[in-house]
């Protein structure tokens, strides 16, 4: 492989190492993969690398949440065939997670475009880094009390409502359902679990649909090298990041992220116009 093909590979190996390590955390893994672009100069045409990433991290959420995964869906099959309470919570759980995943899946649908021409610009992700901030600041001392029993169908759609709201580049998708989670009173891992159990739905119908997207999108001549190494590094750093993440969670630290996105929304905001 020539010199210039080893420098492409690097730089989507960097790509794919900054979306696994922003896709867990709040932070807007889509807001950083854009400055990553920007500052490697590498232009992306079609969703190709985000669908792939994506899917790299949705493999990674799934592992991590193996157990609950296979609990749920044990549960929520036997408490549809016998009707026993005993498994009433958990098939409640998976009512709430397809409820919370309608609202980012339709407006996904109606307005990815829309989405993707009018707010990738470097201040939109600077504003809405500080939304973020913001309401990471707002949230960062409450204690719910609601566990995975206790949830309704209200708690579901504004969970779902903040998914959507985070397909705006610079919303982070994990901290919008984190904070929203909170904010209606979980218990900080149910609050976690509820968030990432949302994603994986709304990321499977992602995949799904970018199959098409790969049919008829630009061709990948001489990418296939530089695209499979940003899956792995996307598929490890996420691992990776989760379990951080998850720490983080129990401690209730979610202010050290507030603080990262001011800084950061308040440096693209006097620098981005130069550099990027």
């Amino acid at each position: 492989m020539e010199i210039y093909e080893w420098q492409v590979v690097l730089k989507y190996l960097i790509l794919g190492l900054v979306q696994g390590f922003t896709e867990p955390i709040p932070v807007s893994s889509s807001g950083h993969v854009i400055i990553g672009q920007r500052l490697l100069g590498i232009e992306q045409k079609g969703l190709q690398f985000e669908i792939l990433t994506n899917t790299a991290s949705l493999i990674a959420i799934c592992f991590i949440y193996r157990e609950d995964l296979k609990r749920l869906v044990v549960h929520a099959v036997k408490f549809i065939r016998t009707r026993n309470s005993e498994y009433k919570s958990d098939f409640m759980f998976v009512v709430y997670v397809a409820a919370g995943t309608v609202p980012a899946a339709v407006l996904g649908l109606l307005f990815s475009d829309l989405i993707a021409d009018y707010f990738t610009s470097i201040h939109t992700i600077a504003v809405t880094l500080l939304i973020t901030g913001t309401a990471l600041w707002l949230i960062r001392n409450f204690q719910g009390r609601k566990r995975d029993g206790d949830l309704s169908f209200k708690d579901a759609s504004i969970v779902g409502l903040a998914q959507a709201v985070a397909l705006v580049p610079g919303i982070s998708r994990s901290g919008s359902t984190v904070i929203a989670s909170i904010a209606v009173g979980m218990k900080q891992d149910t609050a976690l679990r509820f968030s990432f159990l949302l994603y994986i739905p709304v990321s499977l119908g992602g995949m799904i649909l970018g199959f098409f997207e790969y049919t008829r999108g630009p061709g990948l001549e001489g990418l296939a090298v530089p695209y499979l190494a940003a899956f792995f590094a996307a598929l490890i750093m996420t691992y990776a990041a989760m379990k951080w993440f998850m720490g983080i969670m129990a401690r209730g630290n979610l202010k050290y992220f507030a603080f990262y996105c001011y800084a950061a929304g308040i440096l693209l905001l006097i620098y981005g116009p130069h550099f990027l």
